[in-house]
């Protein structure tokens, strides 16, 4: 699989670690993005338990 990649021309290697990198950008902005969301959902349920009573300090 790596040798067609090795076997080409500088631009193409050059084009497919820019495409690797920007897939790897992008997965990381998903990531970021819902690990932000879910903590925000987190704190508004811990909130809520606490104002309910069923959780203390």
């Amino acid at each position: 699989m790596v040798d067609p990649l090795t076997s080409g021309s500088t631009i193409l290697l050059v084009l497919v670690a820019l495409a690797a990198f920007a897939v790897v950008v992008t997965a990381i902005k998903v990531a970021v993005k819902l690990a932000v969301r879910l903590g925000l959902v987190a704190a508004v349920v811990l909130a809520a338990l606490y104002a309910a009573g069923i959780v203390s300090p």
